[in-house]
């Protein structure tokens, strides 16, 4: 059973920046794709981007140019750096496995939620 821990949400206002991470646990981090998901008031969660295993990255078209995932398989950690944040980009931020077809983003429910941090953008 994985178990995913993310952190570093708050509060920033429009333009600014801040740094997600995500610690899990279990032995297969290092071979699994992995993803940031979202989710904002009223609506479904979505994937907005996901790192492969050889560090392959791909990313919602919203969120393209100004986020950035990355990983560190020694420390069992991904991240992601979002920059230039906009109101929209308000949300729960989740990370969990993630899955990639043909370069495109395909949500799927891994199950196994954590906990979840909280991003808020402000004019």
């Amino acid at each position: 059973q994985v178990q995913l821990v993310e952190s570093g949400g708050g509060w920033v206002q429009a333009g600014g920046s801040l740094r997600l991470s995500c610690v899990a646990s279990g032995r297969m981090f290092s071979i699994n794709t992995m993803g940031w998901y979202r989710q904002a008031p009223g609506k479904q969660r979505e994937l907005v981007a996901a790192i492969t295993s050889s560090g392959s990255t791909n990313y919602a078209d919203s969120v393209k140019g100004r986020f950035t995932i990355s990983r560190d398989n020694a420390k069992n950690t991904v991240y992601l750096q979002m920059n230039s944040l906009k109101l929209e980009d308000t949300a729960v931020y989740y990370c969990n496995n993630a899955l990639v077809v043909n370069g495109r983003l395909v949500y799927y429910d891994y199950g196994s939620w954590g906990q979840g941090t909280q991003v808020t953008v402000s004019s």
